[in-house]
């Protein structure tokens, strides 16, 4: 499925629609460069989990778990992640075997040890041949 938004507010409403339909054990990946939307779309998909908290990017603390919505999210930014054994000593398999649903940021620089019935998504820019907040979003 590809989605195309044209400001933040479309964007946060594909993640939304996408948290909505979620359910226990899910993993989404998202990838994208830099300054894509990732966060963005994911304050929606926490919307739709029925997540109201503020959700920042967990650069600095790689996880940030969220308990209060129809399931946890534990939302992963893993861009300063050296190696797969780094996941695993922060307990990565315990999050993804939960009954919460994980949503991975830069999830591509750790694809080895990602479930094989995760769901990818790719945000990216066309700032050369779109508006600067074009995005293209495609759920895989």
């Amino acid at each position: 499925m590809i989605y195309e938004t044209h400001n933040e507010d479309e964007t946060k409403k594909i993640g939304y629609e996408l948290g909505a339909r979620a359910k226990a054990g899910d993993v989404y990946c998202l990838k994208g460069d830099l300054g894509t939307g990732k966060t963005v779309f994911t304050k929606g998909f926490a919307l739709g989990l029925g997540i109201e908290s503020h959700i920042t990017s967990p650069t600095f603390t790689i996880v940030n778990e969220y308990k209060e919505g129809r399931y946890p999210l534990y939302h992963f930014d893993v861009y300063r992640i050296g190696d797969c054994d780094e996941m695993y000593d922060i307990g990565f398999d315990e999050y993804i075997d939960s009954d919460g649903v994980c949503l991975i940021e830069w999830a591509e620089l750790i694809k080895d040890i990602i479930p094989k019935n995760a769901i990818w998504i790719s945000i990216e820019k066309d700032i050369m041949n779109r508006d600067i907040n074009y995005r293209k979003i495609e759920v895989k």
